[in-house]
């Protein structure tokens, strides 16, 4: 009986989801974004860009500081565009409970790849990220050795590089510990045994939550 409800709540859910997401796709949200979202890039700019991609030669665009910026995948619910050498976007529709979610992705490339997400409303209007997201803590990444052991550990590492990627088959964000990439080889085998390398957070129709390790 139990399982027979949470199917039927599951079946709601997808339904109420695709009801969300009708008339806005990412690339529909990428040419509507306001300067603001993506100051490289006016509106003629992404216009171009999503007809370059869809073209046999997807030789990309000029941005505003001279370089070329390019969109490298897309489908109806995600979007990567390569905006510099050293920095990648990816736009995400998200459908929630009572709306349809944006969320952007920029990832910076060195030393490692570390990024930040920004949820936006559908119109682009509010910025809901404290809502539906809790960016984890130094003390998230620790596993129980490291947390009896953080001082130490804090100590030895004075930031994380952590890189992130949405999933929108299965609606999970997965955040990757890049530390390896830029701490000394010697350092970072101090700390690696205190370290969780990957944190996975799922969308429930409301906000994102923490999976079990």
């Amino acid at each position: 009986m139990k399982l027979r409800v949470s199917l039927l709540l599951l079946s709601a859910f997808m339904l109420t989801a695709v009801a969300a997401t009708a008339g806005i796709s990412a690339e529909s949200a990428f040419k509507s974004a306001p300067r603001h979202v993506f100051p490289m890039l006016d509106e003629t700019t992404r216009l171009d860009m999503v007809d370059y991609f869809h073209s046999v030669n997807n030789k990309g665009a000029h941005n505003a500081f001279g370089g070329t910026s390019s969109v490298t995948a897309v489908t109806p619910e995600t979007m990567h565009i390569a905006m510099t050498e050293a920095s990648t976007y990816q736009l995400s529709v998200i459908p929630a409970s009572s709306d349809t979610l944006i969320a952007l992705i920029i990832t910076v490339s060195t030393p490692a790849p570390d990024s930040k997400m920004t949820v936006y409303t559908s119109d682009w209007k509010r910025n809901v990220t404290a809502d539906v997201f809790r960016k984890p803590l130094f003390r998230d990444w620790l596993n129980d050795a490291g947390r009896k052991n953080n001082d130490e550990v804090e100590a030895l590492v004075p930031f994380l590089l952590i890189g992130y990627s949405y999933d929108p088959a299965t609606m999970t964000l997965t955040l990757t510990n890049n530390t390896r990439q830029f701490l000394a080889r010697e350092i970072y085998e101090m700390v690696e045994p205190y370290l969780l390398s990957e944190l996975t957070y799922r969308f429930d129709g409301k906000k994102f939550s923490r999976t079990e390790r």
